[in-house]
């Protein structure tokens, strides 16, 4: 796809657009010297070559994936009329796109027809909408989750004024399910979030199985899919690199929580920010009312604000993702599911090659997309400084350079990976990393082959000749 052959199309069109409308005089005020926005651009355009190269497959670091050229053209051509999605008439044709985009997102998920849902301007907001529903079905009940849940459930729950239980997970970063059912049978739980693709491992929480236990316990679930929930799509697919048959039946178990949120500008290919919450049930609604006296009169249709805690929303966010469904659909056979696939393949294939390095072991076999590792040392505490050093290295490398990222383990449970590694400190930093891009099913030969040359250096030949 060529991007500038669709940025001028859109660009033309909507200008054209414009200009139907009558022609009229510009004001002086918003005019600007042609010399001091040459060297304005200029700056700013050498500022942003700052950034590390997102759209790279040699960039394997954190959660950060290039838009689409579609959602890019999506968004421009929506930019140039700049629609509020609160109220319909500040954007009819974009609150109407919003509108279908929840429906598909939900009929995903095997959410009803009757779905309530909207777009956020970020996954924490949904999750703070989803924990506020919680708190107003529920009140004065706790909310729980697991100690690998991401932090904005800790951090909105004490927005909300709501108390949270923060349950272990076992050795693969999963929820404990004994732990949530004595938790439950307490009666102070009223809320269970479960999590779809964790952040730090991508692991998926026992959706189905603990979804089972807070019936029991008339306990609502939310499921906290804002990373991992697009490759639910692929949970009932037969294609290469599928998904395990556990991790498919909790993606499939979904269907049946509360409400679910996701983030089309992860795995859905769109610019930040563009969350989504869904709630099952319309009714909870209600707890949204509220009166304005300027807004909802142009239409007796539900207005996305009278649904929303935000107010002014981008209509372009909208946009930008109903094109780019409407090119590359939710479908597993082709549209998203083939790129989600190709994202696991290379995970997996990343994790083979370490299984048979002679100087890196994997941590944990990658449920998603994210990739876990550390350099074989004698110690965690060498583990650790090893694994920093091959960080820094790799990063700064001026030739050859690959972008990985570092996260913070246990350090017992690196020993339980290598038994021989004595351990000296009670936390030890691991590499980690991220393959959003499905350029990286090509990549992985380039990104193993620099990270174990960088490891090489670091490791003993003494525990490199007594391996694991």
């Amino acid at each position: 796809m060529d991007l500038n052959i669709y940025l001028q199309r859109a660009t033309d069109h909507m200008l054209a657009w414009q200009e139907r409308w009558g022609v009229f005089e510009r004001h002086s005020s918003l005019a600007v010297e042609a010399e001091r926005l040459q060297d304005a651009l200029a700056v700013y355009l050498e500022r942003l070559e700052g950034n590390y190269p997102f759209f790279h497959p040699r960039y394997a670091g954190q959660m950060l994936k290039p838009s689409h050229p579609a959602a890019i053209v999506g968004y421009l051509a929506a930019m140039l009329v700049n629609p509020n999605n609160h109220a319909l008439d500040g954007g009819p044709p974009t609150g109407q796109m919003e509108k279908e985009v929840v429906r598909d997102l939900a009929a995903m998920f095997g959410f009803p027809d009757e779905t309530l849902g909207h777009l956020t301007s970020s996954g924490t907001i949904a999750n703070l909408e989803a924990l506020w529903v919680a708190r107003e079905v529920q009140p004065g009940k706790a909310i729980a989750f697991s100690e690998a849940a991401h932090y904005t459930h800790s951090r909105m729950a004490q927005v909300l004024g709501v108390e949270t239980t923060v349950l272990p997970t076992d050795a693969q970063g999963r929820m404990q399910l004994e732990a949530l059912e004595d938790q439950l049978a307490t009666g102070q739980i009223g809320t269970v979030v479960l999590t779809a693709g964790t952040t730090a491992l991508g692991v998926v929480d026992p959706i189905e199985d603990a979804h089972s236990l807070c019936k029991r316990y008339d306990c609502r679930v939310h499921v906290d899919a804002a990373y991992g929930g697009f490759f639910t799509l692929l949970a009932g697919a037969e294609l290469d690199a599928p998904l395990t048959d556990e991790t498919r039946r909790h993606f499939r178990a979904i269907a049946g929580c509360d409400s679910v949120v996701v983030d089309p500008h992860k795995h859905g290919l769109q610019p930040y920010g563009c969350g989504c919450v869904l709630f099952r049930d319309p009714s909870v609604g209600r707890f949204y009312k509220h009166d304005s006296p300027y807004t909802y009169f142009t239409s007796d249709e539900l207005h996305l604000g009278e649904i929303s805690l935000e107010c002014s929303r981008a209509g372009a966010a909208a946009g930008a993702l109903w094109f780019t469904l409407k090119v590359l659909p939710l479908r597993a056979d082709d549209g998203l599911g083939p790129i989600l696939a190709a994202c696991l393949r290379a995970a997996r294939a990343w994790h083979d090659r370490l299984e048979a390095s002679k100087v890196m072991a994997p941590y944990v076999v990658p449920e998603l997309d994210i990739v876990t590792y550390f350099p074989l040392q004698k110690t965690t505490g060498a583990i650790d400084a090893a694994s920093q050093q091959i960080f820094e290295r790799a990063m700064r490398d001026a030739e050859d350079p690959v972008f990985l990222s570092v996260l913070r383990v246990e350090s017992e449970t690196v020993q339980g990976r290598v038994p021989s590694v004595v351990v000296d400190q009670p936390h030890t930093r691991i590499l980690r990393s991220v393959l959003m891009k499905p350029e990286q099913e090509h990549f992985v030969d380039d990104l193993h082959g620099r990270v174990e040359e960088l490891a090489r250096n670091q490791v003993p030949s003494a525990v490199r000749e007594v391996g694991r």
